[in-house]
């Protein structure tokens, strides 16, 4: 009797299809969601700083975002924890996180309805 050959685990994953990626980019941005501006009660996502989400088909993700400011207090760390929160979504294998000045962050960014709860209209 013949035994099976042992599945090898060096082999990377098979790429994922675009429904897959698609899938996978809402779990990262519902992970991202969890990330609070700490001087607004507002997570990035909805507060337009994160400028894009790009699922490869490896399932690693590559993030941009900006901050509201060059000096805005967290700068050290809130880029960090957006790439953590990344990595928390299941079947995400790495992130790249960029963090951009160009263009820079402007009200506008934010959509309308929060405007609106955040008195900025």
């Amino acid at each position: 009797m013949t035994m099976p050959k042992p599945i090898s685990t060096d082999q990377p994953p098979p790429d994922l299809n675009t429904i897959e990626r698609s899938l996978l980019e809402a779990e990262v941005i519902e992970a991202i969601r969890t990330v609070y501006d700490p001087e607004l009660p507002v997570n990035v996502y909805d507060l337009g700083l994160i400028y894009g989400v790009n699922v490869n088909p490896d399932a690693t993700v590559d993030l941009t975002m900006t901050l509201t400011s060059p000096a805005c207090p967290v700068a050290g760390t809130l880029p960090g924890e957006v790439e953590c929160a990344a990595r928390s979504a299941p079947g995400v294998r790495d992130v790249k996180l960029d963090l951009v000045w160009d263009p820079p962050f402007t009200i506008d960014r934010i959509p309308d309805h929060i405007r609106l709860d955040l008195g900025l209209y």
